[in-house]
This record gives C-alpha cells, structure tokens and sequence, in this order.
C-alpha cells in the first residue's frame, strides 16, 4: 500500500525540523533531538491520578510514573483495577517516561487499567543487560506492590514500543525463567526482536522513513558490550532457544518498518510453541506511527485479556 496520509505527514514534518540522523550524532545530543520529536505528540487525556516514584532498582534506583484511569479514583466499591507495566522506546539509548506520556494515559483511560511507565537505565553508560534488569525488577515490584497502587497483583500486563516492545518480550521471558511473576499478556508495539539487518523489511525501508538502519545499527552498537551478546535471548528474544510457556501476546508491526519482519517472526515462533498470538501489520505505516486504530486495538486487546 501506499504511504498512509498520516505516516506521510510525520515524516514531512521530520523532514521540515531538519530531520538529522540520531547515527550522524554523539548520545547527548541524540537524547536532546529525541526529546524535542516527541514534544511533538499532542497531549494525551486527562486521567485521574499521576504518581511518581521511586522504587529499588538492582542498582540504582528506578523512577516510574504511574497513572490511574480516569473514572477509577479510590471510591467506596472500587475493587483493584489490572496493571500494564509499560517500557518506552528509544533503541535502550533516548526517551524517556516523558516521551510516551500521551500515550500512557490513552491506555489507561481506554484500557481501564493503572499504567506504571519505567524509567529504566539507559545505555551506553548502562549496557546489556542493565536496562533489562530493570525493566524486570520493576515489574517484580509492582506484582509485590500492586495493592498499593490500587492494582490487582492476579491481572498484569507488560508492553512497550520499539526497544520498550523488546523489554517487554524479555520481561516475559526472565518472568517465566526465573518462577515469576505472573502474567496476564505481553503487548508488542513494533518490537526490536533480533539484532539482523539483513531481512527484507531492513531492505525495503532501512531508509527515507525516519527510523533507518544506520540507526538500527547506532542503537545496537550502544547497548551491546560485544557482537557475542546478541546471541542471548534477553537481547534478542527471538533467538530464545524455547519460547513455549510465555503469556498471551500482541504484536503490531507497521509495513514501513525496517523491524516489520522480525515482529512478524517473533509472533510465528510464539504461535508455533502453542503462545495464543494476535498480530498485525498496520499497512501504509511507519515505525511508531501506526494511527490512532492501533491504539484501539491495543486497549481493546488489554480489556480482553486482564478482564
């Protein structure tokens, strides 16, 4: 399909700001380029509460923001509401809670559920696996802590977009490797799965839609300490040698996508070991432009699942 209208104006947009390479530009700056991408978005909906907080982190401590639905303040009769623990994106190196702040409260209103958004460390000064470890060790905290949010510890969710998709994936994994804790299902919004530039997705549009391979290739050379390490499947989940006994997952990709195929992979392998698995593929759209049907999807995919 052609490029849809809306994928399109974003990339004029970026195109019209000047639209240099985070590739082409050391971290901090990459980090200050990123951040004013993002401020781009249009701001999310009101919801009823925003915390922020800090947690114990296996080293530094963690900030994470969490958002209580609209609607579902502390009333008498109001039981606890399922969690989604979220992972922004950022190739583990940009963004930041901030960054997906319109998007977190979207899915706590639609959704019906408390959003807790980690802050994790970022690479390079916090290499593989640091930011993963994070990741998991916040959502061991929040399985321990849910009452105290307002949260059903029985009813949790993990996701994330890009680089936040694919500590999403490993959470799942380190969750089902190391005894817990439970999941309800997993949400996979256009996912690093593989560190592979050679399939047809990175062929097809490694350039001329924002996110490039060059990029792709600039992210990964910060988050690794070593070509070796993208073997392990808490890098690269779908090298896992056995993914059976994972939860529920939802996996969009975007027909633009230099990540499109290994999204598309990564759910076939689920699918193959018995993991129920909705995928789709958003056509017209690029790498974290999906539209506003995409968004849908997901809460009505989390309203499924967590009840």
């Amino acid at each position: 399909m052609p490029l849809h209208r809306l994928a399109k104006a974003f990339i004029e947009q970026y195109v019209a700001s000047g639209g240099r390479s985070i590739s082409s530009m050391p971290v901090e700056e990459a980090r200050r380029s990123s951040g004013e991408m993002f401020a781009m978005a249009p701001p999310g909906p009101l919801v009823a509460k925003v915390e922020n907080i800090c947690i114990p982190g296996p080293g530094d401590d963690i900030p994470i923001r969490v958002y209580t639905p609209e609607g579902f303040g502390p009333l008498p009769g109001v039981g606890p509401l399922p969690v989604l623990v979220y992972f922004h994106g950022g190739g583990w190196v940009v963004g930041d809670v901030e960054a997906q702040d319109a998007d977190c409260r979207m899915m706590a209103n639609g959704a019906g559920c408390i959003v807790v958004s980690v802050d994790y460390c970022l690479a390079p000064e916090n290499k593989f696996p640091a930011p993963a470890e994070d990741a998991y060790a916040a959502t061991r905290w929040v399985a321990e802590n849910a009452a105290r949010l307002g949260g059903d510890e029985t009813r949790i969710a993990v996701g994330g977009g890009s680089a936040g998709g694919n500590l999403a994936a490993v959470v799942a994994l380190m969750a089902r490797d190391r005894s817990g804790p439970s999941l309800a299902c997993q949400v996979l919004t256009v996912p690093v799965t593989d560190r592979d530039f050679d399939t047809k997705s990175y062929r097809e549009n490694g350039e001329d839609y924002v996110l490039t391979r060059d990029e792709m290739m600039w992210f990964w050379d910060h988050y690794l300490s070593s070509d070796d390490e993208a073997d392990h499947p808490y890098a690269s989940p779908l090298r896992a040698p056995d993914l059976s006994g994972l939860p529920p997952a939802f996996i969009q990709t975007a027909e633009y996508d230099p990540l499109r195929d290994e999204g598309r992979a990564y759910a076939d392998r689920l699918e193959a070991v018995g993991v129920p698995v909705k995928y789709r593929c958003y056509e017209g759209m690029i790498h974290m432009v999906l539209g506003p049907e995409a968004m849908d999807d997901v809460t009505t995919y989390l309203k499924e699942h967590l009840g």
